[in-house]
């Protein structure tokens, strides 16, 4: 029979803690250099060892005795850890080695931590929380393994991580420079849980960079130091051959020559088998290799400034741009929304897929309504899969219950597709074909014709505790173990007994009594009181644990408890007997089960869709182009809509190669910042396969984005406001590529006004170099000139009106809308001190001052005939490109659009005196 980990900690009084006793397993006698003897499922042994077996024959873990009748003897003890994410282990005493609560923590092949930072695990320290800097991860479930190459190959960097929530192994590697920008951006958007690293990048004073930077940028998250002889190339490549799903097998080829990735595979995987106290079963892991170049890079500074996933001034609102998008019904789905917003598409075509199958949910109400209904009822199949494919070495009755658990959900979820198949069938779009093929799968219906042999067709998850427990109790079938139905004979006596009970007793004292259940209490008896009045004013002495809510009242007697007792132990009987029979179940459809992984894939994709679908009917979008031109007519910021609940004021952009470097000039509050984002934001919603808020929309694809926005210290790294400046643009000047859009909101506002406009020209002359789209917002009018200089920067201001009126005297009016040209406005800081409340000798004093010193730094340049005539000139000739590239007009459209270029140019330059004459005659 199992023991209860109650039952186990008050029988034996012993327990796992550190300092406390307890027995010494076989592992602890083979010590941790054993752990190095190979991939969990590596020997004859464990890879015929199936689902069921609960691993008690493990080839790294000591075979647990049994009774004949198949129960535990009543020695065994077990340390169990209730843990959603992480099962304890009790089988290695050096596993608890450590100084404190969040001390230095040994593990098997793990180094003691260093440079005065605590290394630790979620299992030591519970209440660890993850970087300040990534605000939320109260559901992480990430485990990261980094590992850099020495030598000539410093600078190449392999990652693999592992959600404990999803059996998905993901192996990255890439080469970074001297700022590893790309790691710290990765390791953000995975929100890990615990950073693995080699204890040789971190010993003590002689810390690599990449580990200093690690530890700096996620101070939160625990840090395990794994001893370098983990990280083998040769056993990674072992693991991934024995434990990768045959579907994924084409990611052998891909990682053979990846050493560092497959070094970072190893440790992880190790590391895992250590901690979960559990192995993956032979080829079930769902394995995919991503290197750096097939998505948008977004560093974590950018996504903070965007609000990308995290309000910046209250983490709980969901005015973010995921808030705005996220309307998933399941959790895959939602964490797949999350991924691609921080990491957008780089691929065009894909790009388009996407649009074409949201194109189609909205043309196609009964395929919207039907898909939404049809994706709701499902529960999260990646954490289904997870506890599917991971073999416990221990059994325990929480075991056994979970799988039935298990069983019963995965029942529930097979039931489900054949209704999604009908949805899906005869669509039009590449996409939804591809999903209707894929769902079609015989292996669904093989598996849930297996578990209809054994589980009842009624059985289904539902929620309720009480509801949960009865489903579990009477899941297997009738007749296929005989001990089994005495069980469930029995207990359902009890329980018909617990009611009798309750029924008595109501009668006995006359009073409204009912039975209620709780997982903490069991069943016990709940009243309401209404107009019935308690003798003496008090509940009769036998009952007793009571509890009162206003007129509920809680309660049990000493009877009621042994009946618990009683359940308790009937219905671990039943829990035992079920989980052998499910055992043979899984140990006979575990082959079948990696067919989830399209189903997983699938739900998630088609409820990310939906979601996006669904924003757009919530207000005015349009499918964005692609082109090599950013143009957005009449655009507007997704977010401020969604908070202001109309449409803001919307604004025209457009940014190509004859112009891709747009200086933004206008008054404090005019709206600079706001539109800066606007862009960006819309950018990504493109990128993801979205549409967005505008009523014309053509992208080019960004392969990274970059923005330098706000001005504030940084207490934590001792940074001014211009060092932190200096340090955001340092890392967009060392990272930028020509297909890179750069936002920056002021610069060299830390320092004097020489100083800064000096850095802003020198800044800007490198950007205007690239082809990089670049817009620039500034209050340094004299910047303003260098669209005399250069002719593919173009200056652009926010307009404001003035009004007078009798009572006010003169006041500004804010449109916020975009306009050509230079701001025409003056010392516009002294309009806004003249709404504060400093004495008015002080602003005219302030304004005498600014004028004079404006007089002195302000010269007027006149532009230069000629450099105007190369400026016409050099806008025709790309113009012109665009037009060869682009253009999807008919003869005579495009006909009239060159002559509509050529009056244009003539236009330019007779504004500044040149000859008009073009040697080209008219067709």
């Amino acid at each position: 029979m199992f023991q209860s980990s109650e039952e186990k900690i008050t029988a034996g009084g012993e327990s796992s803690e550190c300092g406390k006793t307890r027995e010494v397993s076989p592992v602890d006698r083979r010590g941790p250099e054993t752990t190095s003897s190979g991939p969990a499922s590596s020997s004859s042994q464990s890879s015929q060892q199936s689902l069921d077996e609960g691993s008690g024959s493990s080839s790294h873990g000591p075979a647990f005795p049994r009774t004949a009748s198949g129960h535990f003897p009543q020695a065994f003890r077990l340390a169990w850890a209730h843990s959603s994410l992480l099962k304890s282990t009790s089988d290695s005493s050096s596993f608890c080695s450590r100084a404190g609560p969040s001390g230095p923590r040994n593990t098997p092949g793990s180094a003691v931590g260093t440079g005065g930072r605590p290394t630790r695990t979620p299992l030591t320290n519970p209440t660890a929380t993850s970087s300040s800097s990534v605000n939320a991860t109260s559901g992480a479930s990430v485990i990261v393994a980094v590992v850099e190459g020495r030598g000539l190959a410093r600078g190449e960097i392999g990652m693999a991580s592992l959600n404990l929530k999803c059996p998905e192994l993901i192996l990255s590697q890439f080469a970074d420079t001297g700022t590893y920008a790309k790691v710290i951006t990765k390791i953000h958007i995975l929100v890990p849980l615990e950073i693995l690293m080699p204890d040789t990048s971190s010993e003590k004073g002689k810390g690599t960079k990449l580990f200093k930077l690690i530890t700096e940028n996620f101070p939160g998250v625990a840090f395990t130091a794994i001893q370098r002889k983990y990280f083998n190339e040769r056993k990674g490549l072992e693991y991934i051959q024995q434990l990768c799903a045959p579907e994924f097998g084409t990611v052998l080829m891909e990682v053979q020559a990846k050493y560092y990735c497959l070094a970072a595979a190893a440790a992880l995987l190790k590391y895992l088998e250590f901690i979960q106290n559990s192995v993956y079963a032979p080829k079930s892991l769902k394995v995919i290799f991503k290197g750096s170049e097939q998505t948008v890079m977004i560093d974590s500074a950018s996504a903070t400034n965007l609000e990308l996933v995290v309000n910046n001034r209250d983490h709980r609102s969901e005015h973010t741009l995921l808030g705005l998008l996220n309307h998933t019904k399941t959790s895959g789905g939602a964490r797949r929304l999350r991924s691609n917003i921080l990491e957008p598409l780089l691929d065009v075509d894909t790009i388009n897929i996407r649009l074409d199958t949201i194109q189609e949910l909205l043309q196609d109400e009964e395929l919207f309504f039907g898909l939404k209904n049809a994706i709701g009822h499902f529960l999260d199949i990646d954490q289904l899969l997870s506890l599917l494919v991971q073999i416990p070495k221990q059994e325990t009755v929480q075991v056994a219950e979970a799988k039935i658990t298990h069983i019963i959900q995965l029942k529930h979820t097979l039931d489900l597709v054949p209704r999604l198949q009908m949805v899906l069938k005869n669509r039009n779009t590449a996409l939804l074909k591809a999903y209707s093929t894929s769902l079609e799968d015989n292996r669904f219906d093989m598996i849930l014709e297996q578990i209809k042999t054994v589980i009842n067709d009624d059985t289904t998850y539902l929620k309720g505790s009480l509801n949960m427990r009865t489903q579990k109790c009477y899941a297997v079938r009738p007749n296929i173990n005989e001990f089994l139905d005495i069980a469930r004979r029995a207990y359902t006596e009890i329980v018909d007994d617990i009611a009798g009970l309750v029924n008595q007793m109501g009668e006995k004292y006359g009073l409204p009594m009912r039975t209620s259940f709780s997982t903490t209490r069991g069943f016990f008896i709940q009243m309401k009181l209404e107009g019935v009045i308690l003798p003496d004013g008090k509940l009769p002495p036998e009952f007793i644990k009571v509890t009162k809510h206003k007129n509920n009242y809680g309660f049990t007697t000493a009877d009621l408890i042994k009946m618990n007792d009683r359940c308790d132990e009937a219905l671990r009987e039943i829990f035992h007997m079920s989980y052998m029979v499910i055992c043979q179940l899984l140990r006979t459809i575990h082959k079948h089960v990696h067919c989830l992984y399209k189903l997983s894939d699938a739900v998630s994709m088609l409820d990310m869709l939906l979601s996006l679908a669904n924003a757009c009917t919530i207000t005015d979008y349009v499918r964005p182009e692609f082109t090599d031109t950013l143009a957005i007519k009449q655009g507007r910021h997704p977010i401020l809509e969604q908070i202001s609940g109309q449409q803001p004021v919307s604004n025209n952009s457009y940014i190509s190669e004859g112009s891709n470097f747009v200086i933004i000039t206008g008054p404090n509050m005019s709206g600079k910042s706001t539109y800066l984002k606007q862009v960006a934001l819309c950018q990504i919603m493109a990128q993801i396969g979205s549409f967005v808020p505008a009523e014309y929309a053509s992208f080019r694809i960004a392969d990274q984005i970059f923005t330098r926005i706000g001005v504030d210290d940084d207490f934590e790294t001792n940074s001014s406001t211009f060092m932190l400046e200096m340090k955001e643009i340092s890392y967009i000047i060392h990272n930028v590529s020509e297909r890179s859009l750069i936002i920056i909101d002021e610069l060299g506002r830390g320092t004097s006004a020489e100083e800064g406009i000096g850095i802003c020209y020198s800044v800007c002359e490198f950007l205007l170099s690239l082809q990089a789209f670049t817009l620039f917002a500034t209050h340094f009018l004299e910047l303003c000139q260098l669209e005399t200089l250069y002719p593919n920067v173009e200056n652009q201001h926010m307009e404001v009106q003035h009004t007078r009126s009798a009572d006010t005297g003169e006041s500004v009016v804010y449109t916020y809308l975009l306009n050509r040209g230079c701001c025409e406005e003056r010392h516009y800081g002294l309009r806004a001190a003249d709404m504060t409340a400093l004495p008015s000798t002080v602003k005219q004093e302030a304004k005498k001052i600014a004028s004079k010193v404006s007089h002195q730094l302000l010269t007027k340049h006149h532009n230069d005939p000629e450099t105007q005539s190369q400026r016409a000139v050099y806008h025709l000739a790309t113009r012109l490109l665009q037009t060869a590239r682009n253009s999807r007009l008919d003869p005579d459209s495009l006909r009239m659009y060159l002559k509509g270029l050529r009056k244009q140019y003539e236009a330019e330059l007779q504004a500044v005196g040149q000859p008009t004459s073009m040697d080209t005659e008219e067709e």
